[in-house]
């Protein structure tokens, strides 16, 4: 074999190589996740519980909303944050506001920080479970409705729950 053709089996096999690496990144960031407790995915779907507030403690929850790269929306929780007692529900909520003169569809991807709290906080309802539909230029008051699980590790003091706001593309009308 020629040093030319043997350069190209091996840059083929690195291209290869990073294709396949590239493909199970995802799968692998998952179970890394799973097994970490990194990441802060939260429930899709509404958590039933019963409220049983621990009176001892308190834990500041923080809110941040962020705007997808050029999504038409003005985007942000309506507080910065709140003290809350694990196990007592609250409710918080978000504006947004269509920056367009269409109709737009938006969805929110939430997260909570650090990790590890993402499994305790219970969301009863989110603006983040369906699309959010706006008119030119309507603004909307979004609700979450939540519970901290009072079994949040005690070292954890503060927790962070982030939306991202991104637009879902509306299909071209055929007319």
């Amino acid at each position: 074999m020629s040093r030319n053709q043997s350069l190209v089996f091996s840059l083929s096999g690195i291209v290869v190589g990073m294709f396949g690496f590239g493909y199970l990144l995802v799968p692998l960031y998952d179970v890394f996740c799973d097994i970490t407790g990194l990441n802060g995915k939260t429930a899709t779907e509404a958590a039933i519980v019963t409220e049983a507030p621990d009176e001892t403690r308190w834990v500041r929850v923080e809110f941040t909303g962020s705007l997808n790269q050029g999504a038409p929306w003005e985007f942000r929780p309506m507080l910065p944050s709140m003290d809350v007692r694990p196990g007592k529900a609250y409710v918080a909520n978000y504006y947004a506001r269509s920056r367009t003169s269409r109709d737009a569809i938006g969805h929110a991807v939430p997260s909570v920080a650090p990790g590890v709290a993402a499994k305790y906080f219970l969301k009863t309802e989110c603006f983040c479970f369906e699309e959010q539909a706006f008119g030119p230029g309507e603004e909307k008051e979004m609700p979450v409705r939540f519970i901290l699980d009072p079994d949040l590790p005690a070292h954890v003091e503060v927790v962070t729950l982030s939306y991202t706001f991104f637009e879902k593309q509306l299909a071209a009308s055929a007319d």
